[in-house]
């Protein structure tokens, strides 16, 4: 009998430590569209250009404009402890952007991170252009 008690108890215990994953950023719908030539891009006409655009993902767009002329893509929730809903900020070099809240920064070309605490990239989504239209999703 105590050993029925024990695998029950074993088994309740096993169902409560299961929960969800933490310090990832969660998946939103993401779905931009803009001209190229739209004012609020101004900045990406250049390599090395950066914006972010409020209003998409967990915490903003962040858009870069690449050497080769290509775009990149990120959430702008950081993700050191992503569930703060801690936005980055672009870094006055545009080449990478800076945590506020835990100072750590993440590099534009590749979301990586270049400072701790920062552990883990930016969430990245896709970028298309076509007919000086961009799209951006996920």
């Amino acid at each position: 009998m105590m050993r029925k008690l024990g695998i029950l108890a074993f088994i309740a215990l096993s169902f409560f430590s299961c929960g969800k994953e933490t310090g990832v950023i969660p998946n939103v719908a993401v779905n931009f569209e803009a001209d190229v030539n739209d004012p609020r891009l101004a900045a990406l006409h250049s390599p090395g250009g950066a914006i972010i655009i409020p209003g998409y993902g967990v915490e903003g767009l962040i858009i870069y404009r690449e050497a080769d002329m290509s775009y990149a893509a990120y959430d702008a929730c950081s993700t050191v402890n992503p569930q703060n809903h801690c936005a980055v900020k672009l870094d006055n070099n545009a080449l990478t952007c800076t945590d506020p809240c835990s100072g750590a920064k993440f590099s534009l070309i590749d979301g990586t991170p270049v400072k701790a605490p920062a552990t883990r990239a930016l969430k990245p989504y896709s970028v298309n252009v076509s007919n000086f239209e961009i799209f951006v999703s996920n």
